[in-house]
C-alpha cells in the first residue's frame, strides 16, 4: 500500500495510506487533508490540488503534460520548480513514500 507524506505551509505533518491506482489528491480530499481542494474531481480543469514534490521525489514522478503545465500557470499560489498537480500524480509500488507539500494558498 503506497504512503503519501502531506506537509501544510505551516510544517504540519501527516502520512497516510493511500491505494495503488489512487491519486495524491483522492487520497487527501478522502481523508480530509487541508490545503488540497480538488474541486474539479481530479479532471484537470482547475488548480486546487496544486502541491509541491519533495526534490527528493521528483525523478519518480510521471513527466507533466502540457495541460497541467498550464494548470499551474493559473494557481493561486506562484508555482515553483516541484510544482505539480496531485490529481496527476497517481499512486503505485513506484511512487511509494511520496513527499508533498501545501501551498499557503490554494482557493
Amino acid at each position: 500500500m503506497p504512503k503519501v507524506t502531506y506537509t501544510s505551509h505551516a510544517g504540519d505533518t501527516r502520512t497516510l495510506d493511500g491505494a495503488a491506482g489512487e491519486s495524491v489528491m483522492q487520497t487527501a480530499v478522502r481523508n480530509g487533508v487541508p490545503g488540497i481542494t480538488g474541486e474539479c474531481g481530479g479532471v484537470l480543469s482547475c488548480a486546487t490540488c496544486h502541491v509541491f514534490v519533495d526534490e527528493t521525489d521528483l525523478d519518480r514522478c510521471p513527466p507533466m503534460n502540457e495541460l497541467e503545465d498550464e494548470m499551474l500557470d493559473g494557481a493561486a499560489q506562484d508555482r515553483e520548480p516541484n510544482s505539480r498537480l496531485s490529481c496527476q500524480l497517481v499512486l503505485s509500488d513506484d511512487l511509494d513514500d511520496l513527499h508533498v507539500t501545501t501551498p499557503e494558498f490554494q482557493d
